[in-house]
């Protein structure tokens, strides 16, 4: 299927929010997430299927001041 990551257009096998975390290698990262706007907590993923057109947001922390 046919999605959107970051803004990227990608093709993707995964069929759930985690299984995709997994393919992009964020396995164990500590990240938010977030499907077409909406906010996807990590308790969820497993749950949360992925559907053609999707857009996935993967946001990591940032250090500074």
């Amino acid at each position: 299927m046919k999605i959107i990551v970051n803004g990227e257009r990608r093709e993707a096998e995964a069929v759930t929010l985690a299984a995709l975390l997994l393919d992009l290698g964020y396995e164990g990262a500590i990240v938010a997430t977030a499907i077409n706007g909406d906010f996807v907590p990590a308790s969820d993923r497993e749950a949360q299927p992925l559907g053609d057109g999707d857009r996935v947001e993967i946001l990591a922390p940032m250090q500074g001041g």
